[in-house]
């Protein structure tokens, strides 16, 4: 009988094969990507931020949207009662200059 090579082992050597070239592919990109003057701009998504940043940015859109409601309710009432803004300003310092509304200090509400 004549021995005769199996086609088992000379696929596994062409697989061993192609899996070192494309090792050697992987690693060279690599070698290139790494580089200090790679020419490959990869985009890399956006940079991570903190949770302290993001709280932080929450909090600024959170008093922007409230000082947008505020104006939006004052426009409001400034026409309901056919005030314009000269007179609300006079009210206001008015208000102020009597101490009868502390700066910094927001005034009381009462319904009616």
């Amino acid at each position: 009988m004549k021995y005769h090579k199996t086609p088992k082992q000379s696929d596994e050597r062409d697989k061993l094969r192609k899996f070192r070239e494309l090792d050697d592919a992987f690693a060279q990109a690599l070698r290139q990507l790494e580089g200090p003057n790679s020419g490959f701009d990869i985009p890399t998504g956006p940079p991570v931020r903190s949770l302290a940043a993001l709280e932080e940015d929450d909090a600024v859109e959170r008093s922007q949207e409230r000082a947008r409601l505020f104006e939006e309710r004052l426009k409001a009432l400034m026409d309901e009662y056919n005030q314009s803004d000269h007179e609300l300003h006079e009210l206001i310092s008015t208000l102020l200059f009597y101490e009868l509304w502390p700066q910094h200090q927001a005034p009381e509400l009462t319904g009616g």
